[in-house]
């Protein structure tokens, strides 16, 4: 309500009062008097902060859910355009403890480990795809999901859970995902809806795993030096990266020349002779043009398609005052598409990227692991894990999309995941 319509209530109400008699009169003064001091304080309230504008809707409590939940990046492209940078449509622990917890993640998150990663990674990697054969079509995304967790879990959780791991527990993970969407956003996680029930139903059998395992390392004298320990031994990730990695080599498979140049990139810096070189750190950080050709993946499908936080005080962007309580959401993919930042902005375009400034020509213009303190603290591991990846398997095969078909991005989870990812592949004849 606001101040106008209050107070031509509270108008129609004195009148209606001088009919009654003088206990309901001074009682009803006394609720007039008191309603005048809050709108009043409504009013300075109005003055005082600027809301940022709201986009209306004739729909009632959904709003402009099913708007968002149909095509969610057109939709905040357009009100980008129409209202601005800022419109109207959390954190887990206090911030001292969630401090702690990211310094205890990046002692396990170094070069140094990241150097013992590298091997473990490629080793994976080779042994994964002697499974497909010489050739073939094959669900990219769901071979990376299952790779992407038998490397993090190597890398990681250490041997226990790497013994563990098969493709039963790769689909656990993708049981996950699949709750994280726009409904579990806005619903009760309370409600019987299907990827509810197999979101739940996956965390507990995640947890049961973690749980053994940890339960017989604790009882135990041995400390084996991998993630898990370090997290253990403090006492007090990513799944993304299978979607990341999948449209890499969607991309790569759509722009020949481009794979072409990155195998030839290999070739220099890995190849001797006729014989290749076991990768390493060093000679990953070498590999600028695959490292450009993840930026860009990265700018056209970020793993996370909306950032969302509660607002825990008022806060200030762009002159506008965010109230307490309501939900902040940052969407990198329509940053990474505005067309006053960004040229060509739907065009897979790696060598941007030689311009080092092109990410950096707006604040937070480049933002696919976040940003500020809660930036992702495995985006190094990310860049090693899917470089190496990659990496391995162009050594093996050319990949080549099925009759033209390039996945269309599938909005029913907020992760980039793309739909149908069939591709295919064939033994490189140069390797």
């Amino acid at each position: 309500m606001g101040v106008l319509e209050g107070m031509a209530l509270i108008e129609e109400a004195w009148f209606s009062l001088q009919k009654t008699g003088a206990a309901t009169y001074a009682l009803a003064a006394t609720v007039i008097v008191l309603a005048i001091s809050w709108l009043i304080g409504i009013w300075k309230h109005e003055q005082e902060e600027k809301l940022p504008p709201h986009i209306p809707s004739t729909i009632p409590f959904l709003g402009q859910a099913i708007s968002f939940g149909q095509s969610p990046i057109e939709f905040l492209l357009a009100a980008y355009e129409k209202y601005g940078p800022v419109f109207r449509v959390a954190y887990d622990v206090p911030n001292p403890v969630f401090l702690e917890q990211k310094k205890i993640f990046k002692t396990g998150l170094c070069i140094a480990r990241f150097r013992e990663h590298v091997h473990m990674i490629e080793e994976e990697t080779v042994n994964y795809f002697k499974r497909w054969g010489e050739s073939g079509e094959k669900n990219l995304f769901v071979a990376m999901s299952e790779l992407v967790i038998l490397t993090a879990s190597r890398c990681l959780h250490g041997k226990e859970i790497r013994a563990m791991l098969d493709e039963r527990m790769a689909q656990l993970y993708m049981d996950l995902d699949g709750g994280f969407t726009a409904q579990a956003w806005l619903l009760p996680g309370w409600l019987p809806l299907p990827s509810f029930r197999k979101r739940d139903k996956a965390h507990l059998e995640v947890k049961r795993i973690f749980h053994q395992v940890i339960k017989k390392r604790r009882e135990s004298d041995q400390s084996e030096d991998d993630m898990l320990q370090t997290i253990l031994d403090a006492t007090y990730k990513s799944h993304t990266s299978s979607t990341t990695s999948t449209w890499l080599l969607f991309f790569l498979a759509r722009h020949k020349d481009i794979q072409d140049r990155v195998f030839e990139e290999q070739k220099r810096l890995c190849k001797v002779g006729s014989q290749w070189q076991p990768l390493d750190y060093d000679v990953l950080k070498d590999m600028q043009l695959l490292d450009r050709c993840l930026k860009e993946t990265l700018r056209l499908r970020p793993p996370i398609m909306t950032m969302m936080r509660m607002c825990k005080a008022p806060q200030k962007v762009l002159g506008y005052t965010i109230p307490p309580g309501h939900q902040v959401c940052v969407s990198p993919t329509t940053n990474h598409r505005l067309p006053d930042t960004w040229k060509d902005v739907d065009q897979f375009r790696p060598d941007r990227f030689l311009d080092p400034d092109v990410a950096n020509s707006e604040k937070f213009a480049y933002i696919p692991f976040g940003a500020g303190r809660h930036r992702c603290i495995g985006e190094s591991f990310a860049y090693v894990q899917i470089k190496t990846l990659v990496a391995t398997m162009l050594r093996t095969y050319e990949f080549h999309l099925v009759d033209g078909y390039f996945p269309e991005v599938d909005f029913t989870t907020m992760i980039h995941t793309p739909k149908h990812p069939v591709i295919r592949y064939r033994p490189r004849q140069d390797s």
